[in-house]
C-alpha cells in the first residue's frame, strides 16, 4: 500500500485556540490528485488535539466553557506542582479529545457531513507554532 506524508504547519493562540484545518486538508487532496484515501492526522505535542465540529462561532464559545467547566484552567494539578508550568488543564484536555484523528476520502472529497469540520485545538497556556503529520493511504 502506497504511504503519503504531508504537514500542515499554523500558528495558534493557544487557551482552547480552536482552528479550522479542512481546507488544508482538502488542498491536499486536490495538490496529490486524490481519489480515495485514508488521512491519518497526528498533532505533535501533548497539549493539542484534533477532532471534528460544526465550526461557527456559538458552537466554538460552548465548546470551549464545556473545557472550561470539566477541565477548569485555575485548578490545582498535580503535573503544575511537578513542572511548574500552570498547563496540568492543557495535558488533560488534549488526553480526552486525543492528538490524531482518521478521516477518509472518497472520489477526491473528505467524507464529511454538511456541517462537519476537522479542527485542531490548541489548548496550551501560550501561542505555539503547530504541526500535523498527516500519513495517507490510497
Amino acid at each position: 500500500m502506497p504511504m503519503l506524508t504531508k504537514y500542515i504547519r499554523t500558528s495558534t493562540k493557544g487557551n482552547t485556540d480552536i482552528i479550522d484545518i479542512t481546507k488544508q486538508l482538502e488542498k491536499i487532496l486536490i495538490e496529490e490528485k486524490l481519489k480515495d484515501a485514508l488521512m491519518f492526522l497526528s498533532v505533535i505535542g501533548s497539549t493539542a488535539a484534533i477532532t471534528t465540529m460544526e465550526y461557527e462561532p456559538g458552537l466554538v464559545t460552548d465548546l470551549k466553557e464545556i473545557f472550561e467547566k470539566t477541565i477548569p484552567f485555575d485548578k490545582n494539578y498535580a503535573h503544575n506542582l511537578t513542572w511548574n508550568d500552570a498547563n496540568g488543564h492543557s495535558h488533560l484536555r488534549s488526553s480526552f479529545i486525543k492528538t490524531n484523528f482518521f478521516v477518509s476520502a472518497t472520489d477526491g472529497k473528505l467524507d464529511l457531513g454538511t456541517w462537519q469540520q476537522v479542527v485542531l485545538i490548541d489548548f496550551d497556556t501560550r501561542k505555539r507554532e503547530r504541526e500535523i503529520v498527516v500519513k495517507i493511504v490510497t
